[in-house]
């Protein structure tokens, strides 16, 4: 296999902050490489110097053994490589093939027909499952996803970069992904993959490069390694890559679900009769394939949805009293103590404000109108201190833009800031969605600590194995309704994977 791109001492900083330290590496025709690291380990500043988007301090870029000096994304692409990114540059009013020739020079004018015939022939050469004529906005994140990487070889790419491609699809859209970079790779295109999930680098992969805190640790070939040899690569040091589960203690209701039913604006059952409760001193996991009604049923008990029939009872701890939570509004359900930390596909867009630092994300959280005309910020910078800390969020500081840090450290701070305001009931939804392995398990020991406290915890998640080590019972859901309710230290994946398939209430309670 040639050597398509090859790194030398490649070094960045971003002022005090060195993002790459004398970093080598090299990728060939025709194969796929991981590349692996911790939050902030470098990894996406080092990619997007080879896309054009950073300029390198120090360092060569060779492509196919020729020094290259590559300025600008356009300097990329003109040497044949494409990067798709974590956060998708489409417009949502145009079609799959209007975004894809968007920016092209076609004689002055678009001939879409003929760029539709040739997004087509593209589709067919690899696989890929997309309507050229469909609006971006009427399309779900796969096939956004989709058009992105479309985008890149419609231009002639053979060198591919994608950055966290897996972090929001579904496990079904994740293999269909693979089998699509497979048939690209048999092709001779040079791919090279920024992940997270281990499991996915070593069924995918042919080689693996480690970052760690910005130096390259290594390369080794994936058939070769195992998942605790490439954490403690990347780490640096041994991890114990086990949740450390303690027994319910003093469990009480917290919040009792009752029938409860929504409809979406065409009337449509997001979740049809659901029931369960959930007790303080326990993680209550949620099962279900994407979209069977998870996040409406969070954002029901959130009082961000309209419940059409049925209740939602807390108990509170405080005054012993039983609210009906249909009866209040979100501000009110918030100062209960019930709280929501939805880690969304668009973490800066719904989570926080990305110009403003930590501290200011921290007051903005907790600050109401009309508690003072002078806002505290003490509290909030310590907060702030605080969660960088316990999480390992790197950071120049807490007065750093939100903006300015990558992906996974702005996902810590917001699951952070939800933990760090003291509820009596947590829902943390995806809260590692596009977490290292090492930050995963900082959260899911934060989770465990919540339950020790006696929080009521409900956790929905997207790895079973996951779900089956750290709940105490997991509520399946499919298609809107209640399939089952297991124990989790007596389910099984299998188990689990049929009920999240079946769409009535035919699983039963098991626990």
């Amino acid at each position: 296999m040639s050597v398509a791109i090859e790194l030398r001492g490649i070094t960045k900083t971003f002022g005090s902050v060195v993002a790459n330290d004398n970093v080598s590496l090299t990728v060939s025709r025709g194969e796929i490489l991981s590349i692996l690291g911790e939050n902030g380990s470098g990894k996406t500043t080092l990619m997007n110097m080879i896309a054009g988007i950073y300029f390198p301090d120090h360092g060569q870029i060779f492509i196919d053994g020729e020094e290259v000096v590559i300025r600008s994304p356009k300097d990329a692409f003109q040497y044949g490589i494409g990067m798709i990114h974590q956060h998708f540059k489409l417009v949502d009013v145009f079609t799959a093939t209007e975004n894809i020739i968007l920016g092209l020079k076609d004689d002055g004018k678009y001939n879409i027909k003929k760029a539709a015939k040739r997004v087509r022939e593209i589709c067919d050469q690899y696989g890929f499952d997309i309507d050229p004529d469909k609006k971006i906005y009427e399309m779900s994140v796969s096939e956004k996803q989709t058009v992105e990487i479309i985008k890149v070889l419609y231009r002639g790419a053979d060198i591919l970069i994608l950055d966290e491609p897996t972090a929001v699809l579904t496990p079904q859209e994740t293999q269909k992904l693979f089998a699509v970079l497979r048939r690209m790779r048999e092709s001779g295109k040079a791919i090279v993959i920024i992940t997270h999930k281990l499991h996915e680098v070593l069924s995918l992969s042919d080689r693996v490069s480690v970052l760690c805190k910005g130096k390259y640790v290594g390369t080794v070939n994936t058939a070769e390694t195992t998942e605790n040899a490439l954490t403690e690569m990347m780490v640096g040091k041994k991890v114990e890559l086990n949740i450390d589960r303690s027994d319910p203690v003093n469990t009480e209701e917290r919040l009792v679900v009752k029938d409860v039913t929504c409809l979406n604006r065409d009337g449509v059952k997001m979740l049809d009769d659901v029931s369960f409760t959930a007790y303080s001193g326990e993680i209550l996991g949620i099962a279900g394939i994407a979209g069977s009604g998870q996040r409406e049923l969070l954002e029901a008990i959130a009082g961000l949805q309209k419940v059409n029939e049925g209740d939602i009872f807390y108990h509170d701890p405080e005054t012993g009293k039983v609210e009906d939570l249909r009866d209040k509004t979100p501000i009110q359900i918030r100062d209960l103590g019930v709280r929501l930390s939805f880690v969304p596909e668009d973490r800066l867009g719904m989570g926080l404000v990305g110009n403003m630092d930590i501290v200011d994300n921290m007051m903005l959280r907790s600050y109401r109108k009309g508690h003072s005309m002078f806002v505290q910020r003490k509290a909030p910078k310590d907060l702030a201190e605080d969660i960088i800390k316990r999480l390992e969020v790197v950071t120049p500081g807490a007065n750093t833009p939100v903006r300015r840090l990558s992906g996974g450290n702005v996902q810590k701070v917001l699951v952070g800031c939800e933990i760090a305001s003291a509820p009596t009931v947590l829902m943390a939804a995806y809260p590692v969605r596009g977490l290292d392995i090492n930050s995963s398990y900082m959260i899911y020991n934060l989770l465990n600590e919540q339950k020790k406290n006696g929080v009521a915890v409900i956790f929905v998640g997207e790895d079973l194995d996951v779900l089956i080590e750290l709940c105490d019972r997991i509520l399946v859901i499919g298609a809107g309704h209640v399939t089952g309710l297991v124990d989790a230290r007596n389910t099984t994946k299998e188990e689990i994977g049929l009920l999240m398939t079946k769409s009535s209430r035919e699983g039963g309670e098991n626990a």
